[in-house]
């Protein structure tokens, strides 16, 4: 990396979850009647890389069709907000489609990315720097659905605030969890800032179906490296060979589930907590919320936001949009 890069990458804000806040919340999981972990834990840096690797399956839509709508239309996202823009991307992961839009705005005065996966971020980040070396990159790890605080840039160093939430990632939120999310940027970017959000569409179930169950395993293997993870971080005796991916629609949530199931009755421990198996239960690690255009600006509306543009492909199967944050009484 340059000199000229460096200045530019400031410090990392580090709020990242600790070994505790993961044991507690895999504990309290798998001690629920349908046992369940936390899909935030799925992106640990393996974890983070195999998401890319799904994001390049040929069954895996919403990445190549999300950013042909963004390849179409970052003109039209940069003219929303005009010169000298902050720009704050939550879940940033490998900051490819971030891109995209760093070359249609005028002069961006900072870009903040937030990803819970502190090493996979700090290595975006420098690849990022060396692509754009006049952008100061100020990078801030946390949990981007709790209430965070950013990193100071002087007020007048950007004359505006653009938001940047891709890949669906709305849909691993149940529909109460994606307003607070949203209530959660309102107040962290304030009024008048734009927010553009990617939102995967209900569409044909084989499609749906297909690109959680792809044919080379990568999302079977993204799964799985969660109880890799907690043996490795929190002294689990997960026995991978003993559980299977499973990917399964709920046609009343409108969402694909994925979920862990048992092979066998068996006993697993993490650290000094046991947990009994029975032959095909599962745990139910992550959700995928399918979304309709018109019940989505609704869900918007609820958290402060008013609905100033949609963006879809020609086949309707993935949407981009355009919200306000509007001046709340």
């Amino acid at each position: 990396m340059s000199k000229r890069s460096e200045s530019r990458l400031e410090e990392i804000q580090n709020l990242e979850p600790s070994v505790d806040e993961f044991r507690a919340d895999v504990i309290e999981g798998l001690s629920e009647t349908q046992k369940t972990l936390p899909c935030k834990f799925l992106y640990d840096e393996r974890g983070s890389q195999i998401f890319d690797e799904i994001c390049d399956v040929p069954e895996y839509y919403p990445t190549r069709t999300e950013r042909l709508i963004l390849e179409r239309h970052a003109r039209d996202i940069a003219a929303l907000t005009g010169p000298k823009a902050r720009l704050i991307e939550f879940g940033s992961g490998a900051g490819t489609k971030i891109r995209l839009l760093l070359r249609a705005l005028e002069r961006p005065a900072a870009y903040l990315p937030v990803e819970i996966s502190r090493e996979y971020m700090i290595a975006a980040a420098q690849d990022l720097a060396r692509s754009f070396p006049d952008l100061t990159i100020a990078p801030v790890c946390a949990d981007y659905t709790q209430p965070f605080t950013l990193p100071d840039i002087p007020e007048a160093e950007h004359e505006a605030t653009l938001g940047f939430f891709p890949g669906s990632t709305i849909g691993n939120f149940t529909r109460a969890e994606a307003v607070d999310f949203l209530k959660v940027t309102h107040d962290l970017m304030g009024s008048g800032a734009v927010m553009i959000i990617g939102v995967d569409l209900v569409k044909d179930l084989d499609v749906l179906r297909a690109a959680y169950n792809d044919a080379a395993g990568v999302t079977a293997a993204f799964n799985l490296n969660l109880l890799r993870r907690i043996n490795r971080e929190l002294g689990g005796t997960f026995d991978l060979s003993a559980f299977r991916h499973e990917a399964r629609w709920n046609e009343e949530l409108e969402r694909i589930e994925m979920h862990l199931v048992s092979l066998r009755d068996q006993e697993v421990a993490v650290g000094t907590h046991r947990f009994r198996f029975h032959e095909a239960e599962t745990i139910h690690t992550e959700s995928s919320h399918k979304y309709r255009i018109e019940g989505f600006h609704q869900l918007a509306n609820e958290a402060g936001y008013e609905a100033i543009e949609v963006w879809t492909d020609e086949k309707k199967l993935f949407s981009v949009h355009a919200l306000r944050a509007r001046q709340e009484s």
